[in-house]
């Protein structure tokens, strides 16, 4: 079969709650296939362009019907455009469908960041269903169709769910795997992953499907809450195979078989988002790896495409060895780019748009799989007597091939890996005979005798008491990050009490998992027909509301409960909400973050902010919850470490330009030593806190090396003490600055002070002084011309103590490297005495605009010192001497300056007012003293040639020079003595 190009389409989702808070503007315009991004930085410049197989629209134009289903708007001018989920399937779904009923393989993955739209389109929710569903419901009405036409094909259909989260393979229709059942990965010393073997359960109707998927949500949802959205950090797969067993015309058993995956991948922004760099964790997260994986599979594949001999990364993740014939081999290929309207996320959707434009460019050739059944049964007892010959006489041979699809080792293996290899390879081998054998066994199975022991082991459903149920006993339901988890899990208020704890607590009626869960946390107690909730340990954390639970507290309808720091909940009284005259409104896990925000002091208002305002108020809804999570794993876990928010501007992080973010100040209990974190660089370690926490907690091996401890920060590597900015204004006029400047944290208290000089010099590096006089009255005079100057760092004065090797970094102006001084250790006033020269070899006008405007920002960097440990430190006790978390917040949050921003540059501009209009009463005495010599000499008046020399003189004696030619100016005409005076 000829080679087909991956078949990519782009879909453009509504703005969210959050977007429309801030007033989002929309970016992506769509005509026909073709998808327009603007740049909102720069309205003036053209949109960027890019044309797929489809591009959908569903952005608005649309009308929500009776039975919730959101379908086009004839009435509104996107309407016609308007792409539902029907529309969505019969285009891209349909195609998958038909390709897996001919016999190929085809897979289906939905790319793009956390929030854009990924999950809508590939599963979908309520009656406004997604690919899966529909196609699953298809295939069935399929196989209805075929039978009642008289087929004598027997059909078979295989369902399965996976996610990897982590490089951690699970079951979600195995809810006891954790990762160890299903899908064997395993990763090869030298050559990375690969996967062996796919167990899948057999299904005989779409309501069979529709239940397993309840099931492996409500599984993913489990795993989800306990860890608080890890959903969105990991990717699902949905696989459904599907086998024709038929006779040929030969009379040979024949089945074709069909294979499908449908993906939806992680949020793709982690990829990028992954902290600073260098640190070892940078690509530690899983999530990254597979991401960036992905994308260095989807570029290699569009190289070789192209003709180029490139070898394909498969073997990098787990993600691209389960989709690697999807990608590069037997596989007919879909992709999905699912992108945000909104402007706040322009890079992220422009990334998501290359991302699809690479696709677009792979090649795929898919063959029918269609095979005689006793022939692949035939070659697996043969395969199987092969490896017992080669085990038997102990030949295991090392391979060392050149293709993708084998294992190889390294020609520069020692003995001892060559021998560890052996040895695992004869444990693979032992496991592809059982695989065999298993293979062959379920090849000789009736298909009748397979489906009556699928539904054998299958569980009973009771979703439909559970719906039931819910209509009528106030209950909690589940809060997520990711809407398709939302309300998955359910725990019923019955009876006159509901205990709430851990799993080691004595028999809770709710058990919940995660950091800081108490073993005896909370309970519920009905009494006269009202439901009260109180905490059951002084030290649980129980919010209602937003707010902290200390007493016994009625709990009305639509109340949301937080229990530890990770477990949120709505809590649904069907009784009061029936019974209110006026609809309760809708909560989403957006709003309850967001009124723990408000609760913890920050304002959460959205009118009348600005766009970095509104971004800073999401992070900080966002981050608040983490940094809460992250101290409960610290105190589990006894890790010394104490997590606070911060809240720090650009010049306080000692750049230049920048909006003001949320940080994390991490400080070590024992040591006394601090850091600053970024909040990708916390996300990301966060992540691998909960992976920690869940091994913990499930009593396995949790410990780990440093390079591994996501809790772990060498004390060796240096840490930025404080900044400081410095006005360039003086240069500009080219006046020398020499200040005093006092160096500020990221808290804006004062860490010492700092002295640096800016003199201009000439192109040899001879200084100019003020008896040179080069000043320029308008530093548009520069443009066009040389400019050098010199930048001299000589000390700093008052450090604390806990710093040493202090040095100083800055980028200088019209460089893009930094510059670094010497380190000097065992002084808290290091004398540096550093200097360097810069040379701007033609001035332009963005030259002159960054020395009129701009500054140049030095940092302060050193090693710390450790401060006296305490012994035996724990690290619950030590944090339950601080406040709580709230307060926390707003003490890590206490941005009370010390030194005024504003006020440095004013004094700066001060003084370099005195030192112009020192300069400027240096000209005037020089023009006055030319007018006296003039009328001295009784001249009517002064050549302007004098005139300019004597104003652009570079020194008094040059400036005496030209005002001493006047008295011998010829043409200057004398004064006649009776006549009157000209003045000049």
């Amino acid at each position: 079969m000829a080679e087909e190009s991956v078949k990519v389409a782009v879909r453009l989702r509504p703005f969210n709650s959050r977007e429309k808070a801030r007033n989002a503007t929309l970016i992506i315009d769509m005509k026909g296939p073709t998808t327009y991004i603007k740049d909102p930085s720069a309205p003036s410049e053209e949109a960027k362009s890019f044309t797929f197989d489809y591009s959908y629209w569903s952005h608005d134009g649309s009308k929500l019907e009776g039975d919730g289903y959101i379908a086009p708007d004839p009435g509104h001018p996107n309407g016609k455009k308007f792409a539902d989920q029907k529309t969505v399937f019969q285009d891209l779904g349909m195609g998958v469908l038909t390709n897996a009923w001919d016999g190929f393989n085809s897979t289906l993955f939905a790319y793009g960041q956390t929030g854009s739209g990924k999950s809508w389109s590939v599963v979908g929710y309520g009656v406004n269903r997604g690919i899966v569903p529909q196609f699953c419901e298809e295939v069935f009405n399929r196989v209805d169709a075929e039978k009642n036409n008289g087929s004598s094909t027997q059909f078979e259909v295989n369902f399965s769910m996976l996610e990897i989260y982590n490089e951690i393979v699970r079951d979600l229709l195995n809810p006891g795997s954790g990762g160890k059942g299903g899908l064997k990965v395993r990763q090869h010393p030298k050559k990375g992953f690969y996967a062996q073997g796919l167990t899948s359960a057999l299904v005989s109707s779409y309501n069979d499907i529709e239940k397993k998927m309840e099931e492996g949500t409500t599984n993913r949802t489990v795993a989800a809450t306990n860890m608080n959205a890890t959903s969105s950090r990991a990717h699902t797969i949905v696989g459904i195979t599907l086998i024709q067993k038929f006779k040929n015309a030969a009379g040979e058993e024949t089945a074709k078989t069909g294979i499908v995956n449908l993906v939806d991948l992680a949020g793709s922004e982690r990829a990028d988002s992954t902290g600073a760099t260098g640190d070892r964790l940078k690509e530690g997260a899983a999530i990254n790896q597979s991401l960036s994986s992905l994308g260095n599979v989807i570029s290699a594949l569009a190289e070789k495409s192209s003709g180029k001999n490139t070898r394909v990364p498969y073997r990098n993740s787990v993600l691209t060895m389960l989709l690697k014939n999807a990608l590069g081999g037997n596989s007919k290929t879909i992709m999905i780019a699912a992108l945000s309207p909104a402007d706040i996320n322009y890079d992220e959707t422009l990334s998501t748009l290359r991302y699809a434009d690479r696709a677009k460019q792979i090649k795929t050739k898919a063959t029918v799989n269609e095979d005689p059944t006793e022939k692949l049964i035939r070659e697996l007892q043969e395969e199987n007597e092969r490896l017992k010959k080669m085990m038997e006489g102990g030949n295991i041979q090392v391979p060392r091939g050149d293709g993708d699809d084998e294992i190889q080792a390294s020609e520069g293996m020692s003995e001892e890996e060559i021998a560890a290899l052996k040895k695992q390879l004869e444990e693979e081998y032992k496991a592809e005979l059982e695989e065999n054998a298993k293979q062959m066994e379920e090849m000789k199975k009736a298909y009748e005798d397979k489906l009556r022991e699928s539904q054998e082991d299958s569980k009973a459903s009771s979703l439909s008491d559970t719906q039931a149920k819910k209509q009528t006993v106030p209950h909690l339901s589940n809060l997520n990050f990711d809407p398709q988890l939302t309300g998955k899990i359910v725990y019923f208020i019955d009876g006159d009490t509901k205990t709430v704890g851990n799993k080691k607590g004595e028999q809770s009626d709710i058990v919940l998992a995660g950091p800081s869960i108490m073993a005896q946390h909370a309970v519920f107690t009905v009494e006269g027909g009202k439901i009260f909730l109180e905490k059951m340990a002084a030290n649980a954390r129980l919010l209602m509301n937003g707010d902290p639970v200390n007493q016994k507290t009625e709990v009305k309808h639509n109340a949301r409960l937080m229990f530890g720091t990770t477990q949120l909940y709505l809590f649904v009284n069907p009784k009061e909400r029936d019974a209110a005259k006026t609809p309760y409104p809708e909560i989403t896990f957006e709003m309850a973050q967001d009124e723990i925000a408000a609760c913890s002091g920050f304002d959460m208002n959205t009118e009348n902010k600005s766009q970095d305002d509104l971004l800073l108020q999401e992070d900080l809804a966002d981050m608040i919850p983490a940094v809460e999570e992250a101290n409960s794993i610290s105190q589990e876990l006894d890790k010394k470490l104490k997590f606070e928010i911060i809240i720090v501007s650009s010049e306080a992080r000692g750049e230049l330009s920048g909006r003001t973010e949320v940080m994390v100040r991490v400080s070590n209990l024992e040591t006394g030593y601090e850091w600053v974190w970024s909040k990708n660089k916390f996300i990301d370690r966060k992540y691998v806190m909960q992976e920690l926490f869940q091994k913990y907690d499930d009593g396995e091996t949790w410990d780990v090396p440093p390079e591994q401890d996501p809790f772990y920060e060498n004390p060796e590597d240096p840490v930025h003490i404080g900044s400081v900015k410095v006005w360039l204004q003086s240069l500009a006029y080219l006046i020398e600055l020499k200040e005093q400047l006092e160096i500020t944290d990221f808290r804006g208290r004062q860490m010492g002070i700092f002295n640096l000089e800016v003199v201009p010099c000439n192109k040899k590096g001879k200084e100019y002084t003020e008896a040179d006089d080069v000043f320029v009255d308008d530093p548009e005079e520069l443009v066009g011309k040389d400019l050098h100057f010199m930048v001299k760092v000589n000390s700093a004065r008052g450090i604390p103590a806990r710093y040493t090797d202090l040095y100083a970094r800055f980028i200088a102006p019209g460089q893009t490297d930094f510059t670094e001084t010497a380190q000097i250790s065992g002084t808290s006033n290091p004398n540096w005495n550093f200097k360097k020269q810069y040379d701007l070899p033609v001035v332009k006008p963005e030259h002159v605009k960054m020395l009129r405007d701009g500054a140049m920002m030095v940092q302060i960097w050193g090693d710390q010192k450790s401060g006296q440990a305490k012994k035996s430190v724990n690290t619950k006790k030590e944090m339950e001497k601080l406040s709580m978390a709230a307060q926390q917040v707003h003490h890590g949050n206490a941005n009370v300056k010390t030194v005024d921003a504003g006020k440095v540059k004013y004094m700066m501009q001060s003084a370099l007012l005195e030192k112009r209009q020192k300069k400027y009463e240096e000209k005037m005495s020089q023009l006055r003293k030319m007018v006296k010599v003039a009328n001295s000499h009784h001249k009517v008046r002064v050549e302007t040639k004098v005139i300019n020399e004597v104003l652009n003189a570079s020194s008094w004696k040059e400036a005496e020079k030209q005002i001493n030619k006047i008295p011998k100016d010829s043409g200057g005409d004398e004064i006649p003595k009776s006549g009157a005076c000209t003045i000049l």
